[in-house]
């Protein structure tokens, strides 16, 4: 990556489960842990391993230069709560169909 921006994605064997107002917006043993200069490391969670069903698509999106468009899903009560990236760039390809939320219970 460009100016010393590196990004990293392993496979990661943590227990990683997001609940909203009491309900389980996702849970997977088999996050992917995503770690870029700069940002705090971040869980993708397999589409899956998420319920989609209670997310509706966002107007928002935002670039990033280096994983490409990202789109945003929201509640009714907590807008742009989780993204993914539909189209990343091939150096993160791995993230395709998995999501990310911002504040995951991670054990």
């Amino acid at each position: 990556m460009a100016d010393g921006h590196t990004i990293t994605i392993e496979k990661g064997e943590q227990h990683v489960r997001v609940v909203h107002d009491g309900q389980v917006l996702a849970e997977t043993d088999r996050p992917l842990v995503l770690r870029e200069t700069g940002c705090p490391p971040r869980y993708y969670l397999p589409a899956e391993d998420v319920r989609l069903d209670l997310l509706t698509p966002s107007e928002t999106h935002t670039v990033c230069p280096f994983k490409g468009t990202a789109s945003y899903w929201s509640l009714p009560d907590a807008p742009d709560l989780v993204w993914a990236y539909p189209d990343p760039k091939p150096e993160v390809a791995e993230i395709l169909d998995h999501y990310c939320f911002y504040a995951p219970e991670v054990s």
